[in-house]
């Protein structure tokens, strides 16, 4: 398909701009779920980073701005998505490579590498589960036609020995997350992510390792706004998500 027109696209600052995101006016529109994706990621400097299915690059870039000198490589099915990606990281002065195949089909020299970190974003609804949008890119990134089954199966495949897959997803989707990791990945933790206290769940970070034997760990949730419900306009999240968002600072993680 081709590129994007320069007048269908905005520039969006992450991060509190040190993240300058080109993405379309119109379509999907990446918000606060790669941002959290990447602030989960405990990547060293000089260490290898897929993601699939990585729209316009934002996780991958968010990731880049915290920890320096990765080598990172995106996995992207719609081409003016992943020409846009590419944009994105040579603006952003990232190392990046973006690679424009279906993850189920990926090309022989990916599928010859391993990485040290496997993220990704998946669609969050089952096929057939919600009403499809008229836009390619909205409907690629929100309906399932790829199984999640299958998304963690080519993750655990592309990570190196004791590598790490971090996800992020729905919470109702919880059960097919773990069935998929089953055999595949071990160690896996994983963080809920509640809009407010006393309210349920609505996302989930997973966190396993290759080849890890730790016991399961499921963590009281991580709470994202301060109030127990919405007061006034403006965001009102608490401190250490507002570090998140607005500075690049790594996701708290329970120990």
């Amino acid at each position: 398909m081709p590129a994007f027109d320069e007048k269908a696209l905005s520039c969006n600052a992450f991060l509190g701009g040190k993240v300058m995101l080109q993405q379309p006016k119109a379509g999907y529109r990446a918000g606060i779920d790669p941002v959290l994706l990447a602030a989960a990621v405990s990547a060293r400097a000089g260490q290898s980073v897929l993601e699939l299915g990585c729209g316009a690059g934002q996780a991958f870039l968010c990731l880049s701005a915290r920890v320096p000198d990765l080598c990172c490589t995106g996995v992207e099915l719609l081409e003016e998505y992943a020409e846009l990606a590419r944009r994105n990281a040579r603006a952003n002065g990232a190392e990046a490579t973006v690679i424009t195949a279906d993850l189920s089909a990926l090309p022989m020299d990916l599928r010859q590498r391993q990485f040290d970190h496997v993220i990704a974003n998946p669609p969050y609804y089952r096929a057939g589960a919600h009403v499809q949008s008229q836009d390619a890119g909205r409907r690629a990134a929100l309906g399932e036609d790829t199984p999640l089954d299958v998304w963690v199966s080519i993750a655990a495949k592309r990570l190196r020995p004791k590598g790490y897959l971090t996800m992020i997803q729905r919470a109702d989707r919880l059960p097919d997350l773990l069935a998929a990791c089953s055999g595949r990945v071990g160690s896996v933790e994983i963080l809920p992510l509640a809009p407010r206290q006393g309210r349920a769940a609505e996302l989930v970070i997973l966190k396993a390792r290759k080849n890890g034997r730790a016991d399961f760990r499921l963590y009281a949730p991580q709470i994202l706004h301060a109030a127990e419900r919405h007061l006034r306009d403006g965001d009102d999240y608490r401190p250490e998500i507002s570090a998140v968002l607005k500075t690049g600072a790594a996701l708290p993680w329970p120990r």
